[in-house]
Order: C-alpha cells, then structure tokens, then sequence
C-alpha cells in the first residue's frame, strides 16, 4: 500500500504599486498580507529610486514609519479611522504641516519656518488615518512668481521632470504631485488649483484629477494665491481613487470661511457616485468656441471626437457647439480681469492667511514686497534669470483686494464665466454638464470656482515632433506624452462629474495604453519578503 501525500501551494500576489487602487492595498492590510508600515518601506523606496533623476519629492516624513506602525497596531486592535487607513499619500509642497517637514512653495524664503497647526486638509488625512509620506515639488510658488519659468521648478526642489518622456514638461504647479501618482510613489497625491493646477499636470502625467469646487475642501493654512479661485484636490491613476480620496479631505473648516457656504451638512457619498451607467440619458454640451489651437493639438481633437462618440453610447445626449458669448470669449482670451483679481488677492491673501499665522519665521518675511526683496537677493533663488514679474505686477496695481477696482474685475469674471460662459450654457441648454479636452477646460471654472474633473484621454502619437518650452529645456509635447478630457459643471456637483468621467473611464481605460519611460522597480513583495528574512535573525 502506497501512501500519496498532496501538498497545496498559495500563490502570494501583491499589487504593483504602479497599478495599486485603494481597494487592493485596503484588502492587503485588511488580510495581513503586508502592513502599512511595509507600504511606508515600498514607497520611500521607490521614491528614492526615481528622485535623483526626477525631482520628485522634496520632503520625506521622518515620522512615517512610526506614524504606520501606529496605525498598524489600531487595526490589528480592530480600529480603523476610515476607508484610507494606513494608506500612504503625498501632498503638494504648499500644503502646510506642523510637523517635522518644511512647508515652502518651493522657496528658500519659507525654509524653517513653522506652523501653529496643521493645514485643515492636512488634519482630515490625519482624522482619516492617512500616512502623510511627504511632500512633492512643484512650480514655484504655484506658478506665481516668474513669467519666464518653467513647470516643475522650484528653487528648494529642483526641476521635477515628467516620466512619459526623457526630459518631460511635468506641467504645474502640481508638478510632483503629478509624476509621484504616476509612478506609484504613493497611493495617490493632493495638488491645488488656481486655474489649471491640478487639471494640467494631471492630464500631463495619465491622472485622474478632480478640481473641487471652491470651499469644498479647506484652503487654512495652504499657502495661497487667491482665495476666490484656491481649490486642494485629489491626482489619482483612477476615478474610484480619487472618489476615496476626495471623499476624506472634504467638508467644513471653521478656519476656512468658504467652506460654511457648503449646501450641506456632510459632503456627498463620492464613492457611491461610481456608477458605470452614470451617463445615460444626461445632457453634455460641447462648447466649441473654447477650443483653440493649430494642427499640434490635432492628436487631441481626433480623441475628443472618439470620446463624443464613447458617451453617446453610453446613453448620453450631446449637445455640441453651446458656445459662450462674443464678449465672454474676447474677454476669456485678451482680457485682464482674471489678472488683476489673482494679482490683488495674492497682495492681500499672502501675509493675511499664511505669513501672519506662521510660529516661526527665519526670514522675516511678513508680506509680498518682503518676499521678493528676498528673492532678488538670494542667489539660489536664481533671480534675475528666473524673474519676478508677476510679483511686479501686482505690487504695481497700487491696491488690493478691498479696493473699488478689485471689485469690478471680479464682477466682470463671474459675468464672463458665469451667465455669458459656463453657468449660462448649462441653464440655457438644460445641460447635466459640459465636456472639453484638458487643454482648454481650466480657465473658465477658475474665475468662478466651479469643479472640473478630468480623466485620461489619449497620448501624442509615437511620431509626433518634440515641441520644447520657451527655455528648450523640457519637453512640452512629444511621443507618448498623455492628455486628458474633462466635464465641467455647476458648483457642488463633484458627484455627478466624478459618474460622468467613471464612466467614460471604465469604457475606455485610456490610461493604460502606454506605460513611463522610466518606472520604479521596487515592489511590496520586494520589502515585505526582506522583512520576513530579517525578522527570522
């Protein structure tokens, strides 16, 4: 008699973190197949890996790992904050943090100087059981300092370069923002808006960005540009990431008076608005009169057509060319008032909202002038090749954002981008949402604070001519280089555009027709099996 002994082998999968939702990396933890404190191993080293090269990150948390076995020890206690518990996440360099990392916009003007608390966005990842992993490089001072720089530069973190092509326009200012969910340096990142700041990088670097509404998510204690048009917002590889991630930043702030004018108590259920039908039997208009460009957009507007035809069958109705006014478009595309209205509140809202409430302050620097006196004096900061022009000009308007003159430019955006652009297309059409390729979808929404969210939509073809920027220092379009589409819609409705562009996601998954140039090769299964060798020594 024989005896046949059986053996049954498990297969351990771990997620690559390039590809990683938070629906796997919850399901790892929730299992015990890795720990947050091996997330905080993976990603820091990937980071490491890439950075050199990059430009990526500008800060680590030294208290990272001690913050991930903190949380690792809650739920093996049956404790969880929330959905992203133990899950590691960037945030954008001018997010502030009292903590053991700086807070700079990029600037050696803010280096050391600390904080009396953490900024209220920074404070729901915390309340949500997030690892807050660092902090990302970005355009300096969020595109708000130069006229003749460059996306992605900053004088305390370098140039951050994209990952679709050698040399790659990461685009800004959420520069590492963008290229660090890219790549899986983190689950996902938070970037801000003032007009494009998100949407841009995102569509630069194959993400799902959602622009919030403005006072959706709290600006305390970011440092700003302008409180009309400042927005904080999730950079996420999918749709449902970004849903998660929203979901946990937004909502009230009394230190932000903008968020008391939500229309609810608690924000929507964003994850519950993933629905793969979300676009049936609702309106989108095409307002075709935003789209500008010559033949090197044309890749562009070849997908945008494909895409009209995806939500079509999906059930949607478009409505095509719901064009803004005559008057709207002149002054969209020569007129000044957006300007003034960022350069007057920029005046008013440095000092008011951030440098007045800063514990330390090394530099002493208590307003605008103060800022650009160091500047051009500090030779890191690369002044006068890198000028200050935008400062100039708004130290030069000789008011601020309490003035007459500052009122009116205001009341001319809401009226160019509200009842002769956006708001009066989606009432005078009936429209559930407007629907634009990235590349023309931020301007509007920022004069009146309204959400866009957008979502992959195609790359530059492998043929395609290098275009370099102003400098010939980046790559501004070129092969494999992504973009993305966005629908735009009326204050409040992050739900039903976050449906929208699942939708549109999930019938197409743009993003995953090219890959990056350059990826990290660090894997959970890499950390957490040296984790296991080293704990048997």
């Amino acid at each position: 008699m024989s005896l046949v002994v059986s053996a049954i082998v498990y297969l351990v999968v771990y997620p690559r973190l390039i590809d990683a939702t938070t629906e796997e990396l919850v399901t790892g933890l929730e299992s015990g197949l890795f720990t947050s404190v091996d997330l905080v191993n993976a990603y820091s080293t990937r980071i490491l890996e890439v950075n050199s090269t990059l430009n990526v990150v500008t800060e680590l948390n030294p208290d990272a790992l001690s913050i991930a076995a903190q949380l690792d020890a809650e739920r093996a206690n049956g404790t969880t904050r929330g959905s992203l518990h133990g899950i590691p996440i960037l945030i954008k360099g001018n997010i502030g943090t009292a903590d053991k990392m700086s807070t700079t916009a990029g600037s050696f003007a803010l280096l050391g100087a600390t904080l009396p608390q953490d900024s209220g966005v920074a404070a729901k990842l915390r309340a949500a059981g997030v690892v807050i992993l660092g902090k990302t490089n970005l355009s300096q001072w969020a595109n708000f300092r130069s006229t003749n720089s460059t996306n992605g530069w900053s004088a305390y973190g370098g140039q951050t370069l994209g990952a679709y092509y050698p040399q790659q326009d990461p685009s800004g200012s959420s520069s590492g923002s963008g290229v660090a969910s890219s790549l899986g340096l983190a689950l996902a990142t938070l970037g801000s808006e003032t007009s494009g700041s998100i949407l841009s990088p995102s569509q630069q670097n194959n993400l799902v960005g959602i622009k919030p509404t403005v006072g959706l998510t709290s600006r305390a204690l970011v440092i700003p540009i302008s409180e009309r048009q400042d927005t904080v917002g999730p950079m996420t590889r999918t749709v449902r990431d970004a849903a998660y991630l929203l979901q946990a930043i937004a909502g009230k702030d009394p230190n932000d008076n903008y968020t008391l004018a939500q229309p609810f108590e608690n924000p929507p259920d964003y994850v519950g608005a993933l629905n793969f039908s979300s676009l049936r039997g609702k309106r989108i208009g095409i307002p075709r009169n935003i789209i500008t460009g010559g033949s090197g957009v044309r890749p562009v507007l070849i997908a945008f057509e494909s895409a009209i035809q995806t939500i079509r069958r999906a059930g949607a109705t478009v409505v095509d060319n719901v064009n803004i006014t005559a008057y709207a478009l002149d002054q969209y595309l020569n007129g000044n008032a957006s300007t003034i209205v960022v350069e007057a509140d920029f005046v008013s809202d440095l000092p008011e909202k951030y440098l007045s409430k800063l514990v330390t302050n090394p530099q002493n620097v208590r307003n605008l002038a103060d800022v650009r006196k160091f500047t051009q004096r500090f030779p890191p900061e690369d002044y006068p090749d890198r000028d200050t022009g935008i400062w100039d000009e708004a130290l030069s308007l000789g008011f601020n954002n309490s003035s007459p003159q500052f009122w009116a430019a205001y009341q001319n955006n809401l009226e160019v981008a509200g009842r002769q652009g956006i708001l009066g297309l989606l009432t005078n059409y009936s429209l559930d949402a407007l629907m634009l390729p990235t590349d023309f979808s931020a301007g509007l929404p920022a004069l009146i604070g309204t959400p866009v969210v957008t979502v992959p939509l195609g790359f530059y073809p492998a043929n395609t001519t290098v275009v370099r920027n102003r400098r010939g220092t980046l790559v501004r379009r070129g092969p494999n280089i992504p973009f993305g589409l966005s629908f735009l819609g009326p204050a409040w409705s992050e739900a039903s555009l976050i449906g929208y562009a699942y939708a549109f996601e999930q019938r197409t998954m743009a993003r995953n027709q090219v890959q990056p140039y350059l990826v990290p090769t660090a894997e959970l299964a890499n950390i957490v099996s040296n984790t296991n060798a080293s704990s048997r020594y």
